[in-house]
C-alpha cells in the first residue's frame, strides 16, 4: 500500500488562479476576436438600454465641458466623441497619473426603427444622457378586443 502525502496540497488554489485569469481576460477589450470595444478600460464608459419609448445611452464624461462633446447619429450608429484637457498641476512631477486626456471617440450600434431626427442629448454633473425615440410604427400598440 502506497502512502500519499497531502501536505502542501491546495485543491482551491488552482481554481482561484483560473478565476483570476478569466477575470483579467474578460476585462481586456482586445480578446483577439471582433466583439466590439467594451470593457473596463474603454472611455467613455457607458450604459445602453432600450425601453418602451426608445434608446437611452448614458456616458460618463467627468470634467469635460458640454461644448467639447460631439454626439452624432447615423443610420444604426451613435458616436460620442470629444476632447478632454489634461488636469492642471502645480510644480513637481507625477507620482501617479491615471486620468485620461486627449481625444476620444466611442461608437455603438443602434437597433432599427429609431427616429434620429428627434434625438436629444443632455450633459449634467459629468453624465451625458442621449435619448433616441422609437418611430411611431415601432412602438407597441394596444389593441382592444371587441365582443362578438
Amino acid at each position: 500500500m502506497a502512502i500519499v502525502s497531502l501536505s502542501g496540497f491546495d485543491p482551491f488554489g488552482g481554481l482561484l488562479g483560473l478565476q483570476d485569469a478569466l477575470d483579467r481576460l474578460l476585462q481586456n477589450p482586445n480578446l483577439g476576436i471582433n466583439l466590439g470595444l467594451s470593457g473596463a478600460s474603454v472611455f467613455p464608459a457607458l450604459n445602453f438600454f432600450i425601453d418602451e419609448d426608445g434608446v437611452v445611452v448614458r456616458a460618463e464624461v467627468p470634467g469635460i465641458p458640454a461644448d467639447k462633446i460631439n454626439v452624432s447619429v447615423e443610420p444604426r450608429r451613435l458616436t460620442i466623441s470629444g476632447e478632454s484637457a489634461p488636469a492642471q498641476r502645480d510644480k513637481g512631477s507625477y507620482h501617479r497619473r491615471e486620468r485620461r486626456f486627449g481625444q476620444f471617440s466611442r461608437s455603438v450600434q443602434l437597433p432599427e426603427e429609431l427616429d434620429a431626427e428627434k434625438a436629444s442629448a443632455e450633459c449634467k454633473n459629468g453624465l451625458l444622457t442621449v435619448r433616441i425615440p422609437k418611430t411611431p410604427a415601432a412602438k407597441p400598440r394596444k389593441i382592444s378586443v371587441q365582443r362578438a
